[in-house]
């Protein structure tokens, strides 16, 4: 059985293993030449399933930011070569975000090395999670 303290552990253990994955990933972006938000807008961009219309809405909802921080965002990304903006043909007032061959090649590259990162961090991240399930409700 657990104790609050042991509780406040597991939880600060975790938290320690999450934020030095986000360290790793606000240092590779910037080493690609992108700010940490623009990692995650091209992520969200690649990565929403296969139905889904991309647009600002969408992307403010996944990423939790407001719709005008997304305009900007994703304007800052189209200017970069990174993202193309268009309107959707069925609803003009709606603007859908796609990846450029630009932003595949970044995003490749980033993913690679997200990936490398948290095979080497999979097993902290595994035992801090298991510890947290099983401790008491």
């Amino acid at each position: 059985m657990t104790t609050e303290h042991d509780d406040i552990q597991l939880l600060a253990k975790f938290r320690h293993e999450i934020r030095r994955f986000l360290q790793f990933s606000e240092r590779a972006a910037a080493a690609a030449g992108l700010q940490p938000q623009q990692h995650q807008l091209l992520l969200q961009i690649a990565g929403a399933p296969d139905d889904t219309l991309v647009t600002i809405s969408h992307i403010a909802d996944v990423m939790s930011l407001r719709h005008h921080t997304v305009v900007e965002l994703s304007k800052r990304c189209e200017l970069a070569g990174l993202v193309r903006r268009t309107h959707d043909p069925n609803d003009r007032r709606c603007v859908v975000l796609e990846l450029t061959a630009q932003g595949h090649r970044a995003l490749r590259q980033l993913s690679d090395v997200h990936s490398q990162q948290l095979r080497e961090l999979a097993p902290s991240l595994i035992q801090a999670l298991t510890r947290i399930s099983k401790s008491k409700p």
